[in-house]
């Protein structure tokens, strides 16, 4: 952890003489704050719309341009948002804009970050979104900054990697001044000292996290009206943060620090992994002693308390559910702690398309074909039905195995054009036929989107593998997990 920086006389506040947290409260209560948020995607441009809804005016940062000319001609790219809301937002009121030019951060008075945390090829949390947003944070932000994550990641990432960062980075911030009005090493192009004068946690800006809760294609809950869990390092800080996202989220729920703000977010996604890990597990077993795991769920949820019915598929996918039992495996070994239950259902999770591989062969095997050379057919490749959300999606897995043993793979997804798996092949959505369903010897549902007629796919398909549930009876021809 770096060295703490000695408080300095920073850019003066108004002439007014009130301090940074007055000045910001201010321009919150009047709607005159302005909100940067860092990564316009399913996390960032669903709050950045809401707050520019909210009369607030907004810069989005992006480092994709093709993405910011998007938001800037009113061009929607996520399904969670109406067309016609970005559009309002962004042509209209003129109250959301995107740009690259991170320089502009020092226009903003309250900084969020939503940009991805995803793992390396070692199943480590990769930091380097995080970290250069904080580097940019740091050399770019006015003082009495309001600074909020929403990334998920492990708990301690605020306190003890993006707080050292931002405090060493905004040595090198142009709006730095010395005790006695000089320049700072970092203004001059020298590289700065250990010792350096920088911006400081709860006087100069407030560190605080705030995670995430999107479920996208969900329309009974979206970014307004789902409670949100607020964790700052100071008293300060949860009061800025408060009184800013009560604009843009309708209920703040505040917690004692960031290091618990960030343990929710493990939390809440690591209970279903493990109870979805868990029927997943009893499925396989179910499906081996011949009872339908189905039949014994509608019967257990019978039971008006103490059992939650979670439902088996081909594993688990999204941008949080397979990946933060790691992001906490990944802490816990800085304390010596194992973490066994959590490791077994990460790593159940991670088998299942290996399992659904071997549903298929063995399908095939019944109508005395192989998987090598056979034409198969995907529906579906979202995580998830009726969204076009790809990442970490089983079926691209079981895409690469069924490929890797000889498989001739093609696939259908109204919601998405094109994929490429994590093996980087590369696949286009076919059309959806009674020709193309014919012609392949086996069909694989492995989306339940809502536009899969699944009557028309008994009648047409030659062999089915439903690893969703989507057919309500078995026969010779129909395969079910």
């Amino acid at each position: 952890m770096a060295t703490p920086c000695p408080p300095v006389p920073l850019s003066p506040c108004p002439s007014n003489n009130m301090t940074h947290k007055q000045q910001i409260l201010q321009k919150i209560s009047s709607n005159t704050e302005i909100v940067g948020i860092i990564g316009l995607g399913y996390v960032g441009l669903p709050l950045a719309v809401n707050f520019a809804e909210a009369g607030i005016k907004v810069i989005g940062f992006e480092k994709s341009q093709e993405k910011a000319d998007l938001i800037n001609s009113g061009t929607n790219y996520i399904g969670d948002i109406r067309d016609a809301v970005l559009r309002e937002v962004v042509v209209k009121t003129l109250k959301l804009e995107a740009t690259t030019d991170c320089s502009r951060m020092k226009e903003c008075d309250a900084l969020i970050i939503a940009v991805p945390t995803p793992l390396d090829k070692f199943r480590k949390p990769d930091m380097s979104y995080i970290e250069s947003a904080c580097i940019d944070i740091g050399r770019n932000m006015k003082p009495g900054t309001f600074v909020s994550l929403e990334s998920t990641t492990y708990p301690t990432t605020t306190e003890d990697f993006m707080l050292p960062l931002i405090e060493e980075y905004s040595k090198q911030n142009p709006l730095l001044v010395s005790p006695l009005g000089e320049m700072s090493a970092g203004q001059r192009g020298a590289s700065p000292t250990p010792h350096a004068p920088c911006f400081t946690q709860g006087t100069d800006f407030w560190l605080a996290y705030s995670p995430e809760r999107v479920d996208p294609g969900n329309k009974e809950f979206h970014t307004r009206n789902t409670p949100k869990v607020l964790g700052a390092m100071s008293d300060d800080g949860v009061e800025i943060g408060e009184a800013l996202y009560l604009k843009a989220i309708d209920n703040i729920y505040k917690v004692s620090s960031p290091r618990v703000s960030e343990m929710v977010k493990i939390l809440e996604n690591t209970y279903r992994l493990v109870n979805i890990s868990l029927i997943n597990e009893l499925a396989l077993l179910a499906g081996k002693m011949d009872i339908n795991i189905w039949e014994v769920i509608d019967a257990a949820k019978t039971k008006p308390f103490g059992f939650q019915a979670f439902y088996p598929g081909p594993g688990i996918g999204g941008h949080c559910i397979p990946l933060d039992p790691f992001y906490l495996e990944h802490i816990a070994k800085k304390y010596d702690f194992e973490l066994s239950m959590i490791h077994a259902a990460g790593h159940i999770n991670m088998r299942m398309p290996h399992y659904m591989y071997i549903k298929i062969a063995t399908a095939l095997n019944s109508q005395k074909k192989a998987v090598n050379g056979s034409n198969i057919m995907f529906l579906g490749v979202a995580y998830k039905p009726n969204i076009n959300d790809e990442r970490e999606s089983p079926a691209l897995d079981i895409m690469d195995i069924t490929a890797h043993k000889g498989g001739k793979v093609s696939y259908h997804d109204p919601y998405i054009p094109q994929v490429k798996t994590n093996e980087g092949r590369e696949f286009f959505s076919i059309t959806f036929s009674s020709e193309n369903l014919a012609k392949f010897d086996c069909v694989v549902l492995t989306t339940n989107h809502k536009d899969f007629d699944v009557e028309f796919i008994k009648k047409n398909a030659q062999l089915i593998v439903d690893l969703r549930n989507m057919v309500e009876e078995e026969s010779t021809n129909i395969f079910k997990l």
